[in-house]
C-alpha cells in the first residue's frame, strides 16, 4: 500500500442554513478543498451521507454531486454508515489512494437536516427497527440508557456530563464554523430542559446543515500541491451490535475501543502519543465513554476528565477543540470529515484561537448509531 496524505480541506459554516441546498453545501466544501489543494482535477469522489433520501428526498448522490461540482464523468459514490458516514467516506478514499487505483480523491460529507423532515424519525433508522424503534426508543433514550449504565458502574453524575458541554461551548465560541458560538455555564447546562433523563438539552448535539471535504493523494506527490501536507497514519474501523441491549456492557463503547486499537496498531502509536483529538460527542456521555475506549483515561475515570481540565485546551489531551458535535454542530453525514478537517488544521498550525501548541499527531473518531459502527483515523504533520 502507498502512503497517503491530505493536501486540501474545505468546510461550510454549520447551522440552520435555509438559503443553501444539499448540493450547495457539498459544492462549497468541495471547491474549498480543491482550492486548498491547488487542483481542479479529481480522479474519484466519495460522498458521506446518512439519509439524503428522507431528509430532502434525494438519493443517488454520487452523480448528482459530481455533476454540480462540474466533474461529470468522474466516478462518485455515496457512503452510508449512519452518523459515521463521513468517516467511512474518508476511509474509502484513503483505501483507493493507498491501493494505487487513483491519485487524487475527494472525500466529502454532507447533510441537510433542517428542511422539514421528522428528524427524530429519520435518525431512528440508524437503530434497530424491530427491537428498539417499535417500542418507542429514540436516540436520546438510547444514550440516556448508556448514561445510566455508566452512572451505575462508575458513579458518573449529571454534573460530570455537564462539564463536557461547558468545555464544548467554550471551544465552539472560538470556532467561526460553529453552529452555537456561545459560552455556557455549568448552571446553564444543569438547568436546561430534560430530554431523556438523565440527559438534558445541553447534553445533546443539535440538528445541523453542513458540508466538509478534503483531497487526498499519494504522500510522495503531496508537495506538488501544498507546503503543508498531513499524512494519514492509520484508518481503523469496527462494528458492534446494532441493538444496545445485545451489548455485553452498555457503559463501554466496545466498537470505539476496537476501531481505536486497530488504528493505533496500524500507526505504530499509543494513546499517549496523541496530541489532539476530535471524538464523537453526539451526547455528552458519548464523549466520556470515548475518553475511556480510546485509552485517554482509564476505565471509570472518563467522568473526571472534562471537570479536571484533562481534555481541555492546554490539558494533557485536548479533545474537541472545535466545539465538537455539541457546539460546532452535527450534520450527520458531514461530521466525520469535519472532525478530520479540524485535526488537519491543528497539525498545520492553523487552529486559530484553539491551536494546540506543538501538535504533531492527531486522532479523529466518528461513530454511527448508539455505537454500532466506529472509524478512527490518525494523522501526522509532515
Amino acid at each position: 500500500m502507498r502512503e497517503v496524505a491530505v493536501i486540501g480541506v474545505g468546510m461550510t459554516k454549520f447551522g440552520e442554513l435555509w438559503d443553501m441546498s444539499l448540493r450547495d453545501l457539498f459544492v462549497e466544501a468541495a471547491l474549498g478543498a480543491m482550492k486548498g489543494a491547488g487542483t481542479d482535477s479529481i480522479d474519484s469522489i466519495y460522498v458521506g451521507n446518512m439519509s439524503g433520501g428522507q431528509f430532502v428526498g434525494q438519493e443517488h448522490l454520487g452523480p448528482l454531486m459530481a455533476d454540480h461540482l462540474g466533474l461529470g464523468g468522474v466516478p462518485a459514490t455515496r457512503v452510508e454508515s449512519a452518523c459515521a458516514s463521513g468517516g467511512m467516506a474518508l476511509r474509502s478514499a484513503y483505501l483507493e489512494v493507498a491501493s494505487g487505483m487513483s491519485d487524487l480523491v475527494l472525500a466529502s460529507g454532507v447533510e441537510k437536516m433542517n428542511d422539514g423532515a421528522d428528524v427524530t424519525g429519520v435518525l431512528a433508522t440508524a437503530s434497530d427497527q424491530e427491537e428498539e424503534v417499535y417500542y418507542g426508543v429514540t436516540f436520546p433514550g438510547l444514550y440516556a440508557m448508556i448514561a445510566r449504565a455508566h452512572m451505575e458502574k462508575y458513579g458518573t453524575t449529571e454534573e460530570d456530563m455537564s462539564w463536557v458541554s461547558v468545555k464544548a461551548h467554550r471551544n465552539g465560541a472560538k470556532n467561526p464554523h460553529a453552529q452555537f458560538r456561545r459560552v455556557m455555564s455549568l448552571e446553564d447546562v444543569l438547568t436546561s430542559s430534560v430530554v431523556a433523563e438523565p440527559l438534558r438539552l445541553l447534553h445533546c448535539s443539535p440538528v445541523t446543515d453542513g458540508g466538509a471535504a478534503m483531497v487526498l493523494c499519494p504522500l510522495d506527490r503531496a508537495h506538488e500541491f501544498t507546503d503543508k501536507p498531513v499524512k494519514i497514519l492509520a484508518s481503523g474501523a469496527a462494528t458492534s451490535s446494532l441493538t444496545l441491549a445485545d451489548r455485553a456492557d452498555p457503559a463501554d463503547l466496545d466498537v470505539v475501543e476496537l476501531s481505536g486499537n486497530r488504528a493505533y496498531e496500524m500507526a505504530g502509536v499509543t494513546a499517549e502519543d496523541i496530541d489532539v483529538a476530535e471524538v464523537h460527542d453526539c451526547f455528552a456521555i458519548a464523549e466520556i465513554c470515548c475518553y475511556e475506549a480510546l485509552g485517554f483515561v482509564e476505565k471509570g475515570f472518563g467522568k473526571d476528565a472534562a471537570r479536571e481540565g484533562i481534555t481541555d485546551l492546554g490539558g494533557k489531551i485536548p479533545v474537541n477543540v472545535s466545539g465538537g458535535l455539541k457546539s460546532k454542530g452535527h450534520p450527520v453525514g458531514a461530521t466525520g470529515i469535519a472532525q478530520a478537517v479540524t485535526i488537519i488544521e491543528q497539525l498545520r498550525g492553523e487552529g486559530g484561537e484553539v491551536q494546540v501548541e506543538g501538535a504533531k499527531i492527531g486522532l479523529a473518531q466518528n461513530m454511527g448509531g448508539s455505537g454500532a459502527s466506529s472509524v478512527v483515523h490518525i494523522f501526522q504533520g509532515v
